[in-house]
């Protein structure tokens, strides 16, 4: 009979909230293991326990991230307009990325090749529920010629710079969820050009 688990998953997700929170705060590199645990209000032996390692925790956030997409994603009415969906997924994203700025950094701009592969997985289920979502534009001819993936991927990549332009704060004096919605109206819409 093996030893019975001293942390389980409250004691995972009080360490996971902790860890965005000081990311929020400080780069990935400067990420103390021994703060994270006190912002839990557990020992180290908890992160080593639970994650492993300083990159095994930074994987598991970036799972985090790619589960909230995905529920996001998931989470959006299916409606006879497929436009119109897409562009309440790009707004959910931009959700996911003001609301969780920590995360967004670790799943999307941190190319650490010891983390990145902790969550691939994950990411290639959020990226499949999206590329479900340009299914029926595909089968209207709404895509003028190109592949859902090559559609995707522009998508994707209006998502993180907007997402990043917006981040950084500049400009401040503009209507960002507007701005959102026409470029990606604008995006859609060119598609079938």
């Amino acid at each position: 009979m093996g030893r019975p688990r001293e942390h389980d998953e409250h004691t995972a997700a009080a360490l996971l909230a902790a860890a965005e929170q000081l990311l929020q705060e400080r780069s990935t590199a400067a990420l103390s293991l021994r703060e994270v645990a006190h912002g839990a209000g557990v020992s180290t032996r908890a992160v080593y326990s639970l994650f492993g390692s300083k990159e095994g925790l930074l994987g598991a956030l970036g799972t985090r991230a790619m589960e909230l997409l995905h529920e996001g994603v998931d989470a959006i009415p299916v409606t006879g307009d497929p436009r119109s969906d897409l562009v309440q997924a790009a707004l959910m994203f931009r959700r996911f990325a003001l609301g969780h700025p920590a995360l967004f950094d670790v799943a999307f701009h941190r190319a650490d090749p010891a983390v990145r592969p902790r969550f691939r997985a994950r990411a290639a289920e959020a990226l499949s529920a999206l590329t479900r979502r340009f299914e029926p534009l595909a089968a209207a001819g709404l895509l003028g010629g190109r592949s859902v993936p090559e559609a995707v991927l522009a998508f994707h990549g209006l998502c993180e710079g907007m997402a990043v332009v917006e981040l950084r704060g500049v400009p401040v004096d503009i209507d960002h969820e507007r701005l959102w919605r026409d470029a990606f109206q604008a995006l859609l819409t060119g598609f079938a050009a």
